[in-house]
């Protein structure tokens, strides 16, 4: 009898089978694996396409399901045993296919005078990264997005991020206002004290020259703190 661990799409039952179970009952009926499976399309030697999908959504290596795949890069990919240059390129091409998708649908109710409008449309660029990146968003007079770019990688605090570099991108562009937001990789959005002290030494600069400080949003993992929203603008404003 063949060793279940071997056993291939074809031997399977026809019910079984994820293309002729999509086919039959609609892709909402497969499970994360069985979807993985069909887009992988082949298994490996002894290792069918279900067998490799269910090895890649589960621990060691899928410890967070889906949620793991966006993490991934082709170098941790290609350690797994079955996965090699092709597959790993699909699973990277689905993870960015999904990231787009979602930027796409929160780019429908996209307004910069919305923290929670915001935080959705820039949250599957930031919710996985592993290191904390800052973005800058620079506005209009009609708060119409004018730019934006990444203006800091690594821990967030005063020395990495300079308002002199901030403002001056702003100037040359002409922003009359801007947005920081940035990532915390341990998905906890909760400011800690150097984010506080950032964002009141950009927004006293930005007050100097007219640049006005908007928002200063910090992403969690689907959720997102407003420094403003919260009040903290308020508070700095009553302090002076």
């Amino acid at each position: 009898m063949e060793n279940k661990n071997t056993e291939t799409i074809k031997m399977m039952y026809l019910e079984d089978r994820p293309y002729e179970k999509c086919e039959q009952y609609g892709a909402e009926h497969l499970t994360d694996v069985e979807l993985l499976a069909v887009l992988l399309r082949t298994g490996t030697k002894g290792e069918n396409s279900l067998r490799l999908a269910q090895k890649i959504l589960h621990p060691p290596f899928g410890s967070e399901g889906l949620l793991s795949i966006p993490q991934w890069s082709m170098e941790q990919l290609l350690k797994i045993k079955g996965i090699g240059k092709v597959k790993s390129i699909q699973i990277l091409c689905l993870a960015e296919l999904a990231r787009r998708m979602a930027k796409a649908e929160a780019s429908l109710g996209l307004d910069f005078s919305s923290p929670d409008s915001i935080a959705r449309y820039y949250m599957e660029d930031l919710r996985h990264k592993k290191r904390e990146v800052m973005k800058l968003l620079l506005l209009n007079t009609r708060s119409r997005l004018i730019s934006e770019m990444d203006v800091s990688a690594g821990t967030i605090n005063s020395t990495l991020v300079s308002p002199r570099e901030l403002f001056v991108e702003a100037l040359q562009k002409n922003a009359v206002s801007i947005i920081l937001l940035h990532n915390h990789p341990s998905g906890d959005p909760t400011p800690s004290k150097d984010d506080l002290l950032t964002t009141r030494r950009i927004r006293e600069a930005g007050a100097l020259i007219g640049i006005e400080l908007l928002d200063h949003i910090i992403i969690g993992d689907n959720c997102y703190f407003s420094l403003r929203e919260k009040g903290f603008f308020s508070q700095e404003s009553a302090n002076r």
